[in-house]
């Protein structure tokens, strides 16, 4: 009897074992499903971040509109099934549309990119449907026809098992659509493809737009160069015209000054001859007169490389008396001269020319003589321009030749003073006119220059300018009014370097406009709202009851300001922080009222942004140390108290060492080393750290030359630096003056520095790349621009922030594995090396060599330390 009730207990016992094991196989099948969906889904979440990277990339990149279309249309293949795929764009104010991209297996439809089809006369098919409605359609092609009531027509191509279409929208309006559609298969298109290609389609607008503008302003571009290159060419011809008038200018006077300050006859001529080849070849050059009875030719001036004695002879046949017979001149090359002969008109004399031009001197309309310039060189040879020159010369060389006359010749040089003196009135009098006119336009431009001086010019609201004389008038009044209660209100808007680095400059702007509209709305119409710069505003506030009014006032702002915002097609939700200083007696003018703001404002921030904050005296004091530090920060400049300790980068694979950077230090008189975290900020807000890196520049430099220091040593380079045009040219001076070879030294930039002026930037890291010094891009992967300008810059080396390689451990590991593939793919692509940043533990390090980069820097390979 015990026995089989023992059985029965076991025979229990293993059918609750089964049971629990069932359990918990159940259980782990369903965990390893969710596993797999959440992997499926960072997978798919990976695809789609980089086809937005590929998709912003190209949109920046140099292609051809087709050749871009045709790309985002590989990479919308690569997320869902688009064999069958077409784009197509919609004016909704001109009711028309035009297939910018179509792509169909079976439709035989070609497209032409340019042809714009009349919206209000196109068929009803379900793209005009989906531009109609602006809705996402999805299924089988019949069935949505039925339900919009289209009729079928062979024109709009054959039916589809499964159509999906989705809008593109420009600020709530249609601005296209984007159509994937399946032949074989029904089904294939899922609510989750409908989101992804909705998402996916307002990116492609974007890209659209950016490589629209692009477009347009590259052919602006064309069009102004063209113009430019044309007004250049017409003002060199108009500059080397006014230069040979300016030329002969000279040389008239000059013969009219020769002939009556020429002591002689032989002097005279000597510097005809001067003038003669200031105006055109005149190696060889005579003046033949003919004698009182007019038979003899006399040479009375004559140099000549072949000829060097003309003497005087009978006239005969010569080409010289050819001109004083005919009373013209003659330009003759030796086949015009060989003519002459054949035809008995001239008698080769002396050795013959290659060219010979002489033109006749004139005396009371009578040909007295020639003067006649010849080369011997078939290189060298004389034109028709040449030959009126010589002969407008030739006429004021005989007005000279005729100095027996001088009466004739005082009159006649009276008759050109007065008409000089009458051309020069006229001169005066239109130089006074221009002179009038200079200056209403010199008063119109005073007067819109005084605007701009008090104005912002993006906003247009009051500047800082404006802002501080309305500041001294109130506190000129609130001396004189016990009573008296008013505020600064300093803003600044969080997070807006994000929204530049994110979207661009242009949508920051709208922002920046759009937060002055708003805070302009909420405060009172005696408030003064003003732009001091950047994203930084500042409200004056007068007539106050106290504190709290000022309070109330900037939680108003705050409101307005946190409404959200669509721009550019995409939703922002702007914040603040915003800082307020009361008026106290202490304050000696408006400068220190909004430096009181300011550092209230800074402490808003720090308390985690969209809020207020009053300053009182803690900030007072803060402000009092920040003040010490800024004067210690100058007495250390004066002294050289800064030195550079560096850290290693090493070879991963082997811990060998290619390089180091170098990193600031300040050896602070009490507080002893200080590193740039105490006092970076007061150096920027200053400006002395520019003096500071300099100084660091300096000292590296000279530990390069004094010490055998491995490998190379990277220093870091502000966006500051940059805005100098010589920044290149100093540093590689320095670097020369060491005697240290320029590529032993890198850079570090960081990638807001590539945003702050492209070409300047540009121009400087190529100079110092043809150098030898590298650029290094420090902190990569924590923003978003330099994936599109990595190609337009001479990056050598990327930094993976340390944020990344500190996540590999972390409950982010996932993220920033797929973030440092990512990033070893695009440099590898481009050929730049991989360095990573902030590795301590021996894991992160073989999980790197494993996703393939190369060198690391980090406390595993050691820590900053003083050169030896």
């Amino acid at each position: 009897m015990n026995g089989g009730r023992i059985v029965q207990l076991q025979q229990g016992a293993n059918e609750a074992r089964a049971r629990r094991e069932a359990l918990e196989r159940d259980e782990l099948v369903r965990l390893l499903d969710v596993a797999e969906q959440r992997i499926e889904s960072l997978r798919r979440n990976e695809r789609l971040q980089l086809a937005l990277y590929e998709i912003a990339d190209l949109a920046g990149g140099s292609l051809d509109m087709q050749d871009m279309l045709r790309r985002i249309h590989a990479i919308v293949g690569e997320l869902m099934y688009a064999e069958n795929f077409y784009i197509v764009l919609y004016d909704d104010a001109r009711q028309k549309m035009r297939f910018l991209y179509f792509v169909d297996k079976l439709d035989p439809y070609v497209n032409d990119p340019d042809t714009e089809l009349d919206f209000d006369q196109a068929d009803a098919n379900l793209t005009v449907t989906l531009l109609r409605g602006g809705v996402a359609m999805r299924g089988p092609s019949r069935e949505l026809r039925e339900r919009h009531g289209i009729a079928h027509d062979e024109s709009n191509g054959p039916d589809s098992a499964d159509w999906m279409g989705v809008p593109m929208l420009r600020e709530d309006l249609v601005a296209g659509g984007i159509v994937v559609q399946s032949y074989e298969r029904p089904g294939v298109y899922s609510e989750e493809e409908r989101v992804l290609l909705a998402y996916v389609a307002q990116h492609i607008l974007t890209a659209l737009d950016r490589h629209h503008a692009r477009e347009q302003l590259e052919q602006r571009v064309e069009e102004r160069t063209h113009e430019l290159r044309q007004a250049n060419l017409d003002l060199q011809a108009e500059v080397l015209e006014r230069q040979r008038s300016q030329e002969l200018q000279r040389a008239l006077f000059r013969i009219a000054e020769l002939s009556m300050t020429s002591e002689t006859l032989e002097r005279f001529y000597a510097e005809i001859h001067k003038v003669v080849g200031g105006l055109l070849y005149a190696r060889n050059f005579y003046i033949a007169m003919l004698s009182a009875d007019r038979t003899m030719l006399e040479f009375p001036y004559s140099v000549d490389e072949r000829d060097a004695v003309r003497r005087p002879r009978k006239a005969a046949k010569g080409l010289t008396e050819y001109v004083l017979g005919s009373g013209k001149a003659l330009l003759a090359d030796r086949p015009r001269i060989a003519q002459l002969e054949a035809a008995g008109k001239v008698r080769s004399i002396g050795t013959l020319a290659h060219c010979w031009l002489g033109v006749p001197l004139l005396h009371d309309d009578r040909v007295v003589g020639v003067i006649a310039v010849q080369s011997y060189s078939p290189e060298i040879g004389f034109s028709s321009r040449d030959q009126e020159l010589l002969t407008f010369v030739a006429y004021h060389i005989g007005s000279g030749l005729a100095r027996k006359q001088a009466q004739d010749r005082l009159v006649q040089a009276h008759a050109g003073l007065e008409q000089r003196v009458s051309e020069r009135t006229r001169e005066l009098a239109e130089a006074n006119a221009e002179l009038v006119e200079q200056m209403g336009e010199r008063m119109r431009a005073e007067r819109k220059l005084t605007y701009q001086a008090t104005h912002d010019a993006l906003t247009g609201l009051p500047n800082r300018v404006q802002l501080l004389e309305r500041l001294a008038r109130a506190i000129a009044g609130a001396r004189g009014d016990a009573n008296a209660c008013f505020a600064v209100l300093f803003l600044d808007l969080d997070r807006f370097k994000l929204v530049n680095d994110s979207v661009g400059h242009a949508v920051g702007d709208e922002l920046l406009i759009e937060a002055g509209r708003r805070i302009v709305g909420t405060v009172r119409g005696t408030d003064m709202v003003a732009r001091l710069g950047g994203d930084e505003y500042a409200i004056l506030a007068e007539g106050l009851d106290g504190p709290g009014m000022a309070e109330e006032l900037g939680r108003r702002v705050l409101a307005a300001l946190g409404a959200p915002v669509w721009i550019a097609g995409r939703e922002l939700f702007p914040t603040a922080s915003i800082g307020i200083a009361m008026w106290h007696p202490r304050y000696e003018n408006g400068e220190e009222m909004l430096r009181d703001a300011d550092a209230a404002m800074y402490r808003a921030k720090g308390e985690g942004r969209d809020r207020c904050e009053l300053f009182d005296e803690a900030m007072r004091e803060e402000a009092t140390r920040t003040l010490d530090l800024e004067a210690d920060l100058r007495r250390a400049i004066n002294s050289d108290a800064f030195e550079p300790h560096y850290q290693p980068i090493v070879r991963m694979s082997d811990a060998t060492v290619v390089g180091s950077e170098a990193l600031l230090r300040w050896r602070h008189e009490q507080r002893g080393l200080l590193a740039p975290g105490a006092f970076l900020d007061v150096g920027e807000e200053s400006g002395l750290i520019e003096q500071v890196d300099w100084l660091m520049y300096a000292r590296v430099i000279a530990d390069m030359a004094r010490s055998d220091m491995p490998g190379y040593v990277a220093i870091n380079v502000s966006p500051r630096h940059f805005r100098s045009p010589d920044f290149a040219d100093r540093l590689l001076g320095l670097v020369a003056a060491a005697g240290v070879a320029p590529s032993r030294l890198r850079i570090e930039i960081t990638e807001v520095a590539l945003l702050d002026d492209a070409p300047r930037i540009s121009q400087s890291l190529n100079l110092l790349r043809e150098r030898g010094v590298l650029a290094q891009l420090d902190d990569f992967g924590t923003g978003f621009s330099a994936l599109s300008y990595l190609h337009r810059f001479p990056i050598a080396a990327l930094k993976i922030d340390r944020s990344f390689v500190a996540d590999l451990n972390g409950d982010a590991r996932a993220e920033s594995v797929a973030v440092i593939r990512a990033i070893v793919a695009l440099a590898g692509s481009l050929g730049i090396e991989i360095i990573a940043e902030g590795v301590e533990t021996q894991a992160q390090r073989e999980r790197l060599l494993e996703l393939g980069c190369t060198y690391a820097q980090g406390f595993l390979f050691g820590r900053p330390e003083p050169p030896a």
